[in-house]
This record gives C-alpha cells, structure tokens and sequence, in this order.
C-alpha cells in the first residue's frame, strides 16, 4: 500500500477491490472522468485477507469491506472544474464523506457501569464537586444507544445507557408554549411525519429505489441487528450492517443538488419497527424521516430560517420532537412538528472579530413567546461551528470551530467556556462515557484531552500526520479509571489509545496555583486569558451570570503527551467517521468504504 501524502489526495477514480477478495457483485463503482459520470452501478462486498490490527487484548481482524457506489450527478449539477497543473486548486464537493447512523432497534446490555461526574456540580458549573460511584445492579438497564428494556427508567439516561442520580430538566421546560398537547384524540398518537417519500412530487428528492425484498426483510431480521444510514455524495442509504447480504440496500433516496452531510437517530421514540430519523443537507434543509413507514417532513426547506450548509445535527436528548442543527456560526433548534417562518433575530446584537470578544448572541431563547414556527431557538457564535456533542448527563454542549472548543450549558443558554486550539481549527469532538473528560481533534494533527471539572488540558495525543477528522471512545474498553478511544484522520490512520488517570503527571510549568474567580492572572503560562460577560440578555440567570472564561492553547512544552497504542494506516482514502460495536470497530472513508473489524475472539471483551 502507498503512504498516504499529508495533503488530503483528490477523490480517486473507482477502486478496484483486492484481486484476492471475494465478492458479491462484479460491477464497480461509478466513475467520475472530466465531470463524466458513468452509469450508476452496485454496492460492493469484499473480503480482503491478511489486515489486522494487533494490541495488546489481541488481534482485531478485517471482516469486510463494503464500498457504497457513488451516485453520478444529478443532470443539473455543474460539472467539477478539474486544474491538473495545480494540485492545490481542486474543486470541493459539497460532501463530508461517509458517515454512519447507527441503530440497533431491541434493548441490549449495555457496558460496564462507570465511575462518573454529574457535570452540573462541577466546578465550573457552580457547585463543588460531588462526584457519583455507580455500582452495577442486577436490575435491567437500557442499551448503549439509549433505550431501555424497564418501564421503570432513572431520571436521566445518557448515550450510553448510564443513568444519573439527579433529575435533569427538558429543554424549554420553562415555557408553557413548548409544550406537547396532552389532551383530545390526536395526544395518544405516534408523532410522525406527513409525506410519503415513495410518492413525493419534490424537485428536491430525484429518485427513490427500495429493494424488492424489503417486505421479507422486515418479517424476519435480527431483531437485534445493527441498521445503518449512511450517506455518499447526493445518495442515503439504509443498510442492515448484521446480514450477509448487507450489500444490499433496503432503500436509497437520490437528491437533486443538495448532499446529505449529517443524520441521527432518535433513540427515546425507536422501537421495533420504528425510528426517527434527522437529516441535514448541504442547502441548509434538513428532513424528518421515518424509514419504516416510508414518511418524511422538510424543515427549513430552501434555507427559509438558515441558509448555510448543516456541519453537524443531533436530537435534543430527551426530546422527541426537538434537534439541534449547526448552521455555519449559529446553533438552530428546530421544532419537526412545527412550520417553518423567516427568521428574524428577535435580540441585536454584533459579535466582534477581536479574539477578546468572543460570545454567545442568543437571537431567539428557548424561553420566547413567539413560538408559533421555527426555530424554537437561535443562537449565533464568533466561528465556523465544525461540529457539536452533548454531555452524556444531558446539561453541556461542547461545541468545535475554527480555533475554538466552547462549553454551554444549552439549558439556560449560558457560555461558560472557550478554550483555544494550539493551531488551527477543531474538526470533531466526543465526551468520555462518564462525562468526565472531552476530546477534541483537529488541524494540528493532536488529540486533545479536556477535564471539564479541572477546565484544563490534560494531555495531548501525538501520532497522526494530518487533521484528525473523527473521535469516538469504545465504552466496552473503559472502566472506573482506565478509557479506550480511537481517532481516524485524513493521513488514512486509525490510531488507538490508552489513558488512564493516574498515568499522566501535571508538568511543573503549569502546576501554578489557578487563579480565583474574580482575580486577575499575571503569570505565563497563563490557562486564563481574560474574562468576559456574555451577551446573551436572554440567559434564565442574566442577574446572575458568570464571567465567560478564554482559557489560552498550553505551549507544548507544559502539556503532557499521549503516545497511541496502535497506529495503522486501514485504507487508501482519507477516512471520516469511526465507531465502537461490542464486537467490532467500523471505519469510513470519504469515498464510500466502510470497513469492519471483528474484536479478538477471547480476552477482548472483558473490560
């Protein structure tokens, strides 16, 4: 295999799978020559033999690989201008590589409980910190993805099936004009939307292919089955990941010009044969869709309330009807079950360019009175938001851009704060299975460890050679103090890493006493750069708000530094997304591959 160069390559023509693989079909992928499409051909399922991923628990073992065929562009997309004397100047389309949506529809176990910090009591929140041991139970817990198999729920269930000790407040819970109807005979119905995708008349959908055996498949799949969503240039599809046949899509929906960017799933409404679905699209538009019934919605359809491309879109945790999208610098949380108005900032407010003056501008609260259409809420920041993650005890938002990591506390619309990257931009994020910990990754090539209870970098992760693109802990390899996660990024790598609490010493340089809220730091290295009020005027605790914190980049030098335990390059193409299965790991790349590899048959499952 060539090393990759440190420069994201152009998107090759078709590759042709391993001559020693074994595949499912015999046609390839769609070739893209001089803006000539081809004709649009079939997914690919091969098998390539002698890739593995050797650590210390054993040996993960490539089970497949499975190109998505690329959809020719629509006739009505201009073809991509092609610069072959200048490497530098290529065309970008407008696509984020593939990702995947991953659900798995029956409550399953979840991982080994953790020892994990209630986010709202930290120190930075207010409170003092109080710190929570959750024993294991042999009650039924919900799954990893969120649901529950016990009507009998904690107050609060993470992402990962770990429920708080605390009550943790809905989104708007304050005002009354958010609230769903809960009265008459519509209120016993499931919500859902109101267009049939397989009879839309929308320029905005081409075309919908849905496999002839989709009827069979829905009578007798693995109800414990892992379902993916995965998008590829102007084309999503719904996979079924746990058949042999995964080839095979159940439907694939063609758009017109916009490309799918982003999706999530819905894990507090999905059942056996249903799940919600949020997409967001390269115009701005996002759809509500519900593949078993074959139903959707548009919102914000043409851009009417935001224009700009969704980066990133996640449901609001314990919502069923609210979502999150990032649009550009605004943060837009839409309503499925309201229309659409245009929108017009309800607060003034000027964001300044000086690094100094970076804040929060709440254009619309979750608390207004007009919440007769969308957006139920607005709100803008000073950069590029590249991506978002919510805290898994649902009270912070750790939001990525381009300079900048920044915690909100999205309950009460407040920015608390703004940590600077060492160079350049931050593309992605995750929060630790307990809340405890934040990773960023970005252009300088690093991953950096956060501790939201300390508001401090705690290492940096050297080991790839371009932007870090995706981040995601494995919560079956994390215990009470030792986690595993994994990065991917364009120089084609997956690297692995340990990090344990107790590993890494505070480096003397930065070992000074924190200054107290209130002072004034005057020492080099300094973690606090200058203090400043928010502006939001629409903030629940206005009278009584905290000072905004800019916490300035660490020199290297006082940081310490996280070698990976496992670095390999796993694919030709720079990759995009990377996820943790209980037997497997998944990789994607940002021409369509998506690669599995099984966990170590014995010893690899026991953390």
């Amino acid at each position: 295999m060539v090393l990759p160069s440190v420069l994201p390559p152009q998107q090759p023509a078709s590759r042709t799978p391993n001559t020693a693989a074994t595949t499912t079909t015999t046609t390839l992928n769609a070739v893209l020559t001089n803006g000539v499409s081809m004709t649009e051909t079939h997914n690919v399922l091969s098998h390539p033999a002698g890739a593995e991923l050797s650590l210390g628990e054993g040996t993960y073992v490539l089970r497949d690989e499975l190109h998505l065929a690329t959809p020719p562009p629509h006739p009505s997309e201009a073809p991509l201008s092609v610069q072959p004397n200048n490497p530098l100047a290529h065309s970008v389309s407008p696509t984020a590589g593939t990702k995947l949506t991953l659900a798995v529809l029956s409550p399953r176990k979840s991982p080994a409980l953790l020892y994990r910090i209630n986010t709202a009591t930290s120190a930075r929140s207010g409170a003092g910190k109080t710190f929570h041991s959750i024993k294991e139970s042999s009650e039924v817990r919900s799954s990893v993805d969120g649901s529950t198999s016990d009507t009998t729920a904690s107050p609060s269930t993470n992402d990962f099936g770990w429920g708080t000790q605390h009550t943790v407040p809905a989104f708007g819970e304050g005002n009354a004009l958010l609230l769903p109807v809960t009265s008459g005979k519509d209120s016993i119905k499931r919500r859902k939307p109101k267009n049939n995708i397989l009879k839309s008349n929308s320029s905005f959908i081409s075309r919908v292919i849905q496999h002839e055996g989709i009827s069979k498949w829905l009578q007798e799949r693995d109800v414990d089955g892992i379902i993916a969503f995965a998008n590829i240039n102007r084309g999503f599809e719904w996979l079924d990941l746990s058949s042999s046949h995964k080839a095979d899509y159940l439907t694939k929906i063609l758009f017109t010009k916009a490309h799918p960017l982003c999706a999530d799933a819905n894990t507090m409404t999905k059942g056996q044969s249903h799940l919600d679905l949020i997409i967001g699209f390269s115009s701005g538009d996002t759809i509500w869709y519900e593949p078993f019934t074959k139903l959707y919605g548009r919102i914000n359809k043409n851009g009417v309330i935001n224009d700009s491309p969704v980066s990133d879109i996640r449901w609001i945790p314990g919502s069923e009807t609210l979502f999150l999208a990032a649009h550009s610098r605004d943060l837009v949380v839409y309503d499925v079950e309201r229309e659409d108005a245009p929108f017009v900032a309800e607060e003034s407010g000027t964001i300044s360019s000086n690094p100094t003056e970076k804040r929060l501008n709440v254009q619309k609260s979750v608390n207004s009175t007009n919440q007769k259409s969308n957006p139920v809420s607005s709100w803008r920041m000073s950069n590029k938001i590249n991506a978002f993650a919510f805290s898994p005890d649902r009270r912070h938002l750790a939001v990525v851009s381009d300079g900048n990591l920044s915690i909100i506390d999205y309950l009460k619309e407040k920015l608390l704060d703004i940590y600077t990257s060492y160079y350049g931009s931050f593309i992605c994020v995750c929060w630790s299975p307990d809340g405890k910990y934040i990773l960023t990754g970005g252009q300088d090539d690093l991953v950096s460890i956060w501790s939201l209870a300390e508001s401090r970098i705690v290492a940096r992760c050297q080991g790839h050679r371009s932007f870090v693109t995706a981040l995601s802990f494995d919560p079956w390899r994390c215990d009470e103090r030792n986690y595993r996660f994994g990065s991917v990024g364009e120089d084609c790598r997956l690297l692995l890493w340990d990090f344990s609490v107790g590993m890494l010493h505070r480096p003397k340089a930065s070992s000074v006493r924190q200054p107290e809220r209130g002072s004034v730091s005057s020492y080099m290295p300094r973690p606090l750069s200058s203090r400043l009020r928010s502006s939001s005027n629409l903030s629940i605790e206005s009278a009584d708000e905290e000072d905004v914190v800019i916490y300035e980049a660490e020199p290297r030098s006082n940081v310490a530094i996280l070698p990976p335990v496992m670095s390999k390059v796993v694919d030709a193409d720079p990759l995009c997304w990377l996820g943790f299965e209980e037997d497997c790991i998944m990789t994607t790349c940002s021409v369509g591959h998506i690669r599995t590899w099984d966990r170590p048959k014995e010893g690899g499952n026991d953390a």
